[in-house]
């Protein structure tokens, strides 16, 4: 089934998120959608879907013009859409999950048993292995996300919208989502194919087109270079490999032994793990999200309850201490939602840059915050971290996402500290943003400190890493260098040691 966008605009106030955006993607074709953040792309695939309504602008399905006003008029005109973050209930199985609010066209429910039928035929079809029974808390992520295909599917959707579908899985589970999304091309299905990473839109897609500051700006083939991609997204040249010199680590910064984390209902998400990290080197943790790794961080900062085991920064244990006494016997801390964890929205771009020494001097002066100095560096902070603001009296929430995560950089990395925790550091940026984060974290080992990189995104981590560390459930299955094969990578994510 084809779809067409015709000058589809959109505004918030003055912000034009969407500009006369012209759209075509053919029966049976897989079409990327590349751009920034904040370039329009969810916005405008929010108002195909029937979540936003644009000011102007006309939908064609099949060369008729269609009115979509809300998600159940798009699914009625065969167009499915599978978000970013899985809407899936983890206590429900697959088959409930499937069947909530699922209707016949004659207004009658589905019963569980015939949601079952109809799952286990398209499973079939489409050769996904997948138990109508199963728990969806128990299921890989790569899993669940064919449970949200088949949430579409399951509508009879035409066709497909897959916003960053790769985000959480394993190198393995990418290919096998690429080739699911070749064998719906076969059978007619149009995708619409939201994603950031270059290498599998090369590898996938029919056509590409960009989308920088709210317009067109091109439609081109899977055949040009992803530096030609990067810099039409960004309009300006960009370096997808970082310089990375030759040096020779120092001593252990960070030495964690025998860790220990359990929930509060006394599971153990962190189960004896042990790693050191040196100075002047990057340790990289790989691993599919959820394996342990955001409550090792979190133990690192003495942010989680129950720990066991040793934590010693440059030799001395700082498990147990405060959160604001481990930040300040040197750790710098990017903690991977800037949104919950880095900043506070309703502050100001100056007032979120002091959050760590808001009480130092500098900073403060008997008791007494020292504004002069306080607006002079955040002026310097802000020029030296490119920070786009109007003003640093902004409130930080009005940034867009690759601001505000400079916003935190540019704290935590302007203190004198020997450990930095990066964790998932470059989540929903662009690749001018990343490229701009790559830099620091590489300046920083420049600087001899020795950083922990949490990541789940295997490009980076073979990018910048020295040492590369798996988790798989809450335990370090193996450690490689930044030469090891993708395919060996990927499995050792899996939990094969």
């Amino acid at each position: 089934m084809s779809i067409e966008l015709k000058a589809i605009t959109k505004k918030f106030g003055s912000l034009v998120a969407n500009d006369s955006i012209d759209l075509k993607v053919a029966r049976g074709e897989i079409h990327a959608i590349l751009g920034e953040n904040g370039a329009g792309k969810s916005t405008l695939m929010n108002i195909v879907y029937g979540l936003a309504k644009a000011d102007s602008g006309k939908i064609f399905v099949e060369d008729k013009e269609v009115i979509i006003n809300e998600p159940a008029d798009a699914l009625r005109y065969g167009i499915g859409m599978v978000h970013q973050h899985f809407m899936l209930i983890p206590v429900f199985t697959v088959a409930e999950n499937i069947a909530l609010g699922r209707e016949e066209s004659r207004g009658v429910f589905l019963t569980l048993d015939e949601v079952k039928k109809k799952i286990k035929a398209l499973a079939d079809e489409f050769k996904f292995d997948i138990d109508p029974d199963a728990l969806i808390e128990d299921l890989p992520v790569g899993v669940q996300q064919r449970v949200e295909i088949i949430k579409a599917l399951i509508y009879d959707a035409k066709v497909l919208i897959l916003d960053e579908p790769t985000a959480v899985l394993t190198p393995q589970e990418t290919d096998e989502l690429l080739n699911i999304m070749r064998t719906l091309k076969k059978k007619g299905t149009s995708i619409i194919f939201i994603t950031h990473k270059l290498r599998e839109v090369k590898d996938v897609a029919d056509k590409i087109t960009i989308i920088r500051l709210g317009k067109v700006v091109g439609t081109t083939s899977p055949d040009t270079s992803q530096e030609d991609l990067a810099s039409m997204m960004v309009g300006r040249q960009v370096d997808l490999a970082p310089n990375k010199s030759e040096i020779k680590p120092g001593r252990v910064i960070l030495d964690v032994n025998k860790l220990n984390v359990a929930n509060s209902l006394g599971r153990k998400i962190i189960n004896s793990l042990s790693l050191q990290v040196k100075a002047g080197e990057i340790l990289a943790i790989a691993g599919v999200q959820g394996n342990g790794q955001s409550e090792l961080t979190r133990a690192i900062l003495n942010l989680e309850d129950h720990v066991q085991g040793s934590i010693k920064l440059d030799e001395q244990e700082i498990l147990g201490l405060t959160v604001q006494d481990s930040l300040r016997k040197g750790i710098a801390y990017i903690p991977e939602s800037r949104e919950l964890d880095g900043l506070i929205g309703t502050f100001s771009i100056a007032e979120n840059l002091i959050l760590d020494v808001h009480d130092l001097a500098p900073v403060a002066k008997k008791g007494q915050l020292n504004n002069e100095y306080i607006n002079q560096n955040s002026t310097k902070l802000v020029k030296e971290f490119d920070i786009r603001t109007q003003s640093i009296f902004e409130n930080v929430s009005a940034l867009s996402g690759g601001n505000k995560q400079k916003v935190v950089l540019a704290r935590e990395l302007s203190r004198d500290v020997k450990l930095v925790v990066a964790s998932q550091p470059t989540r929903g940026l662009d690749v001018g943003s990343i490229e701009f984060v790559y830099e620091k974290l590489l300046s920083e080992r420049s600087a001899n400190r020795a950083i922990l990189l949490i990541s789940s995104e295997l490009d980076e981590v073979l990018e910048l890493a020295d040492r590369i560390a798996v988790i798989y459930k809450g335990e370090i299955v193996g450690e490689v260098g930044p030469d090891v094969s993708r395919e060996k990578l990927g499995l050792m994510m899996a939990g094969i040691k």
